[in-house]
């Protein structure tokens, strides 16, 4: 799918190291956010955390396996640099601003740069791309599912802090990654994979495996609560449960049926079809008498 597979397997390495680094830093002293993370969001941090080094070992694994012909660990890999795209994204727009904030912005620039070098390396002739038509409709209605909901609902959260101008302290960042990357990815490869697009067909289960990766750490985060003192809340973790189980269901029935081949290569003398030429193609045959027949010149008129 890549055609310039190793600058991506080496920026998916090292962002998974650098990943791995922060996260397993925040995992091992969860202090370090105190002060610089608001004290109801830390086991939201921790989670996260939790999810960022599988995440980061994800990628470690991916850049040693992927191969030309293993388009699907490419597209796993894009999933996972856009969850750290994410995740790392929060760290840097809300200022979190301790010891790691220079590993935040390294994970955030790579993950950001990495799927960057993806877009621009994807093979526009090969491969084909294939999957069941009603598949495809499902996985289109899943996806544009998520701007319909999310983009209203951060709107209307919008509007009042616009006509107070109010400047909230904490997760401002959601509305600006949500509304300006995330949302509009969905509503784009939604309608590509309807049309049945090549693009939207590799690339929508990348978005599938951000999402799960990145709502089920909320869905963590609440199950990590009473290791800070805090009650889960099953309102928080229901909803997060379902839509990182959404993402999951339908990102591994994407993945499952998409059919990713290789396009044939015409070698010398071979038909393009890799068959018989074309009919229009062919050379005439020439007319040979049978056998037992003769051949006898016309007589010339006198």
């Amino acid at each position: 799918m890549l055609t310039h597979l190793f600058p991506s397997r080496l920026l998916w390495a090292v962002a998974g190291l650098l990943a791995l680094a922060a996260a397993g830093t925040g995992i091992w002293r969860p202090e370090i956010y105190d002060g610089v993370v608001s004290r109801e969001l830390i086991p939201g941090a921790y989670s996260q955390d939790l999810l960022s080094v599988a995440a980061g070992v994800g990628l470690l694994y991916l850049a040693w396996a992927a191969r030309p012909d293993r388009a699907k660990h490419q597209i796993v890999a894009m999933g996972l640099l856009g969850y750290l795209f994410y995740a790392y994204g929060i760290y840097v727009i809300e200022r979190t601003y301790n010891g790691l904030y220079l590993f935040y912005m390294a994970v955030f620039a790579l993950s950001f740069w990495a799927m960057l070098t993806a877009g621009a390396t994807m093979g526009r002739d090969a491969p084909f791309v294939s999957l069941p038509r009603g598949l495809g409709i499902v996985s289109a209605a899943g996806a544009i599912l998520q701007p319909l909901i999310f983009y209203p609902l951060w709107i209307m959260m919008l509007l009042p802090l616009m006509r107070s101008g109010e400047q909230i302290d904490s997760l401002y960042s959601v509305f600006i990654l949500d509304l300006c990357f995330i949302m509009p990815a969905f509503l784009v490869l939604s309608l590509l994979t309807y049309r049945n697009h090549r693009t939207g067909l590799l690339l929508l289960p990348a978005l599938y495996v951000l999402g799960f990766t990145l709502i089920f750490s909320l869905a963590v985060g609440e199950m990590v609560k009473p290791l800070f003192g805090a009650e889960p809340s099953m309102a928080a973790l229901l909803p997060a449960l379902g839509l990182s189980g959404l993402f999951l269901v339908l990102g591994i029935l994407h993945l499952a049926k998409l059919q990713v081949t290789q396009a044939p290569t015409a070698g010398p003398g071979v038909p393009p079809s890799g068959g018989t030429q074309p009919v229009h193609q062919q050379p005439a045959r020439q007319q040979t008498p049978q056998a037992g027949q003769q051949t006898t010149p016309k007589p010339s008129p006198q």
